[in-house]
């Protein structure tokens, strides 16, 4: 059992726990990290981009407190980047003060196999821990008191790759031929988000959790807000919760999501806003929206947006007073 496995005992522990570091979990979310811990699982997060899969794994790795490891994925990602290298650079010093000292090395080698076998000493010398450079992965698996690995986009590696994370993931060992074998003392939580710009192979999604966050339903983007933006006012904070739900409701190229509503929510704050009004939203529509000709999709539904939602917000506003 880990150090922190007190932290993960049930989906309401997680819940609250998450909650603690501001990160508004749902029971799915909670009960896939329950059952990754458990059975040594490593998490699929698949969902569109901003809806919190990175959050999760940065959240995670503050809520259990130890360290987050994270590994970017892209085009020629190869297993070099992904789990170790060698110092190059200090083996090539290491390899002039030989050639300096090698006079005294061979000193007393009489014929050619001993002189051999004191070269091949300090070859195995350079190929040893001291000059290995770990990568995400590798870092991942020596953490002795475990460790979160995020590894990000994990779609935009090639397939090769994805094999190659496989083997991995599998038994959270690598064999590295000069050493031996390097296997964790405790499993790190794992996270593989996915933004979908490719399928992911079959073998790899039998060998995760799968769990996709889709956009928050109106209570729980308020929660969240509640917990990212404490300082904006409940009333403005109804307002903007509830125009975003109605733009995403527009055909658009890319709909904002809860990280676009953030971004929202502090910048009213920072402006000072008590009201959504319509000259507000038009200053401030690029916060939410990221293409031009969204913008000029939404521009025309504004007012009547505007209007809804703080229609909603006082409904909700008065029903809670009464």
């Amino acid at each position: 059992m880990t150090d922190h496995a007190d932290k993960l005992t049930s989906v309401e522990t997680i819940i609250e726990g998450l909650g603690g570091v501001a990160y508004i979990a749902s029971r799915q979310i909670a009960t896939a990290i329950l059952i990754a811990q458990n059975l040594d699982k490593p998490v699929l997060v698949e969902g569109s981009a901003g809806v919190g899969k990175t959050e999760l794994a940065l959240a995670t790795a503050e809520y259990l407190g130890v360290p987050l490891i994270r590994m970017q994925c892209y085009e020629g990602l190869d297993e070099s980047k992904a789990l170790y290298e060698w110092k190059y650079g200090k083996q090539l010093l290491y390899t002039q003060v030989l050639k300096d000292k090698i006079g005294d090395v061979l000193q007393d080698a009489d014929d050619l196999e001993k002189a051999m076998g004191r070269l091949h000493d300090f070859t195995d010398v350079f190929f040893s821990e001291q000059f290995l450079e770990p990568r995400p992965l590798l870092k991942a698996l020596q953490e002795d008191a475990g460790a979160v690995l995020l590894i990000d986009e994990v779609d935009k590696a090639n397939e090769e790759f994805e094999a190659f994370l496989l083997e991995v993931l599998s038994a959270f060992q690598v064999t590295i031929p000069e050493i031996g074998t390097i296997k964790a003392k405790r499993p790190p939580i794992v996270f593989l988000t996915s933004n979908n710009t490719r399928d992911m192979g079959d073998a790899l999604k039998r060998r995760c959790l799968h769990l996709y966050i889709p956009l928050p339903d109106a209570k729980l983007e308020e929660q969240i807000v509640t917990a990212r933006v404490p300082d904006i006012d409940a009333r403005l904070r109804k307002q903007l919760v509830h125009f975003v739900q109605a733009l995403r409701e527009i055909d658009l190229k890319k709909l904002p999501s809860i990280s676009e509503t953030l971004d929202w929510a502090r910048a009213l704050v920072l402006l000072h806003a008590e009201d959504l009004d319509g000259a507000l939203v038009r200053e401030t529509l690029n916060v939410l929206l990221k293409y031009e000709e969204d913008i000029a999709a939404a521009t025309p539904e504004i007012n009547e947006l505007v209007r809804k939602s703080s229609q909603t917000a006082g409904v909700l506003s008065r029903a809670k007073t009464t």
